[in-house]
């Protein structure tokens, strides 16, 4: 039976259907907003693990070519592994539906969103993770959603639910908020130094279509909804579990509260081992183990929880809004364009920046239409970061965090017309014990600046934690990753002294309120404004020039209607000018001029012939011109590239002048005036020595002038016309 629901969200209906396909799914729904559409499955594997201590949930977001009527680019024609957009999308809808499974469920899940319709309108990922959220809620899985999930933009001082691709590229915020019926769990977003009151306001507003979506999906699962599975719960006790509880409390208490990471995971392996070998005897299987394993978890929770909340004491010691030491330094390598090394307690990031030219932009060919990007930021966490052994790589964690640092970073890039340069950032995670992704922030702001991009301003970066009981709560400024691991929120904000420009929420409770959101992000600017108050000390604006090993780039625009001109026939000139000086040469087709030089003579010359070659002359000018010809009468002198005049023999000095030959040869350069150009296009030009202070053509010595007979005067103009008819 097919079964169908829609709400009005902003400009559009967001329908769900189920029952008409992929129904072998343990649960399918088909969603479509305008004229996008994506349909979300979900299946479990058919039997359970007893005792796993983590949700095997997976979220496999795609995109089809077809969507958009769309044949993949390149030599492979089907659609192969995820691109970034789709692990991000996949991550947004993973994020605030994963704590709402059960780990006593035991079972692998696939959540498999794929968006078949684009209308190249409406972003598809919000319908995607509203359509996973309803094909979980009427499945036979337990959760306890649903979910809900809206974007927010502020366009010219107005908030616009779930806006256009076009009100997207005009906003000066642009969030995506997910949620339950009881509240917010998720925000993600960037904006152009937006305030924390404007953030706050587009949350505000997304909460009422978050809870009109969770009660449609509500509905749905009421009339189309199957039985959930039951849970698997050990039912077995852990044996002397108060005894070994009380043991280990004692020993964690001082263990957890050792300044140093690497000394603090000693110490608490050291208490745990000394626990476990005490009541050795009684954790005499793989069951006993694990519920062994599973109290000393929540005995950590307990002690650090409760030592935040009744004493203000952190694990390293600090108080609530204390950050750690930090250490900036730049230009540690010597060879690379910029590089930035930033430390924060035991945190550190290396960024390296390097400059290209427009062959090296990024080129994407997806279903929102084939684009270039200026701006790419990598980032890398490999396992001796945080001291362990294991695989290199880049997985979906690392393409999340890299992408929320380059959307901080973007909106305090020069635009392309002023620094015409392509722009990578590494970001290298030497040490990790929280907030990498707010620590990369901050590197690559002082790389950038080390490298001589002009940045309107300097970005950085703090991750902020929660920890409630029933009638408390803390804020955390500079989150551990032991808080963030046993905290409710991991709340990250980056933005310049003026405002936010990155955002990253996530949420492990039911939901939080707007005070509590309010003061994070107070709290959060104040320790963004510390941190910048200490990058400054550094580098405080980008540097003057760029380095010397990066390629010079010289700008310049032409007439569009004489782009054929400077390229020639198949190209013929622009590759004989890229050959001659050495350089690369691009023009769009509006005309914008680039020229890529190893170094600036050879750029600059490049960019001044190619002007040369299009500039029409003009009356009156003075140029620096090269001797082309010798006649009996002037010269032929090049002006500009291809263009060339004639200088007569009468005006090439205020003296006289007995033959052209004593004066120049070919090859010389002169400063001649364009005096005019006659009825048939020619040039008649002047040397500026035999110009008077007017600039008109001195009065000469006539005394050793004969004026030449007319057939002389003939024979003369004769040669003249027939050279340029030549």
């Amino acid at each position: 039976m097919i079964n169908k629901l829609e709400c009005k969200i902003g400009n559009e209906i967001l329908v769900f259907e189920t029952g008409r396909m992929a129904k072998q799914a343990n649960g399918a729904v088909f969603a479509t907003y305008g004229g996008s559409a994506v349909i979300a499955t979900i299946c479990c594997s058919p039997t359970a693990i007893e005792g796993l201590d983590f949700v095997p949930l997976t979220v496999e977001y795609s995109e089809k070519y077809y969507a958009a009527g769309k044949i993949p680019g390149g030599f492979i024609k089907r659609e192969t592994k995820p691109k970034d957009r789709e692990i991000l999308v996949s991550r947004i809808i993973d994020r605030p539906m994963r704590p709402l499974f059960h780990k006593e469920f035991g079972r692998e899940i696939q959540i498999v969103p794929t968006c078949i319709s684009a209308d190249q309108i409406n972003p598809p990922d919000i319908i995607a993770a509203n359509a996973a959220s309803a094909a979980v809620h009427i499945s036979d899985i337990p959760f306890d959603g649903p979910v809900g999930c809206v974007r927010v933009a502020l366009v010219e001082d107005s908030y616009i639910l779930n806006p256009t691709y076009e009100q997207i590229e005009q906003a000066k915020l642009e969030i995506v908020v997910a949620g339950t019926a009881q509240g917010i769990t998720m925000v993600e977003g960037g904006s152009r130094e937006a305030s924390e009151e404007e953030m706050i306001q587009a949350i505000e507003m997304a909460k009422e279509p978050i809870s009109q979506i969770c009660s449609t999906i509500e509905e749905l699962k009421r009339i189309a909804g199957k039985e959930k599975l039951a849970l698997a719960p050990l039912s077995i006790e852990l044996n002397k579990k108060d005894e070994i509880r009380e043991c280990a409390y004692e020993l964690l208490s001082k263990a957890l509260f050792t300044k140093i990471k690497q000394e603090r995971a000693k110490a608490v392996s050291e208490a745990i081992s000394a626990v476990k070998e005490k009541f050795a005897d009684d954790l005499n299987d793989e069951i006993q183990m694990k519920l062994f394993s599973k109290l000393m978890d929540d005995l950590q929770y307990e002690i650090l929880r409760s030592s935040i909340l009744e004493k203000g004491l952190r694990v390293d010691g600090r108080g609530l809004e204390d950050i750690r030491p930090i250490t900036c330094e730049i230009g540690i390598l010597p060879r690379t364009h910029g590089s930035a090394l930033f430390t924060r307690g035991e945190t550190q990031v290396l960024a390296v920046t390097t400059l290209g030219t427009v062959f090296d932009e990024q080129i994407f060919d997806d279903i929102e239409g084939d684009r270039r990007e200026r701006f790419m930021l990598h980032y890398n966490f490999p396992p001796f970061s945080v001291g362990e052994v294991g695989r290199l790589g880049t997985g979906r964690r690392e393409i999340g965090h890299g992408d929320l640092a380059r959307r901080s970073i973007e909106p305090m890039l020069p635009p392309k017309e002023r620094f015409p340069y392509t722009i990578r950032v590494v970001a290298e995670v030497l040490e990790s014990n929280g907030s990498s992704s707010m620590a990369t922030v901050c590197s690559s702001s002082m790389s950038l600046m080390h490298a001589g991009v002009p940045c309107s301003k300097a970005v950085a970066g703090i991750a902020m934690g929660l920890i409630t009981d029933e009638t408390r709560y803390a804020i955390l400024s500079d989150i551990l990753g032991d808080e963030d691991h046993l905290g409710d929120m991991d709340f990250k904000v980056a933005g310049t002294k003026d405002g936010i420009t990155g955002f990253q929420m996530d949420i492990k409770i039911s939901s939080v309120s707007t005070e509590i959101l309010r003061k994070a992000l107070e709290q959060a600017k104040q320790g963004r404004l510390h941190i910048l108050s200490i990058m400054e000390k550094t580098i405080a604006e980008p540097q003057s020039e760029i380095s010397p090993f990066a390629p010079q780039v010289i700008n310049a625009r032409i007439d569009p209607e004489k782009i054929g001109l400077v390229i020639g026939p198949s190209g013929k000139n622009i590759k004989a000018l890229s050959e001659k000086f050495d350089v690369q040469i691009n023009i769009d087709e509006d005309g914008y001029l680039t020229v890529y030089g190893k170094d600036q003579k050879s750029a600059y010359s490049a960019r001044d012939a190619i002007l040369g070659m299009v500039e029409e002359p003009e009356v009156g000018k003075i140029y620096t011109g090269t001797v082309k010809r010798i006649m009996d009468f002037g010269a032929f002198i090049e002006i500009l590239p291809g263009r060339e005049g004639l200088c007569h023999i009468s005006k090439l000095s205020k003296g006289h002048v007995d033959k052209v030959s004593d004066l120049l040869k070919e090859g010389d350069t002169i400063k001649v005036k364009l005096m005019e150009i006659d009825h048939l296009g020619r040039l008649n030009l002047a040397a500026v020595d035999a110009l008077d202070d007017k600039g008109q053509i001195a009065q000469r010595d006539t005394r050793r002038n004969e004026r030449p007979s007319d057939r002389q005067r003939d024979m003369r103009s004769s040669r003249h016309d027939s050279h340029w008819d030549r």
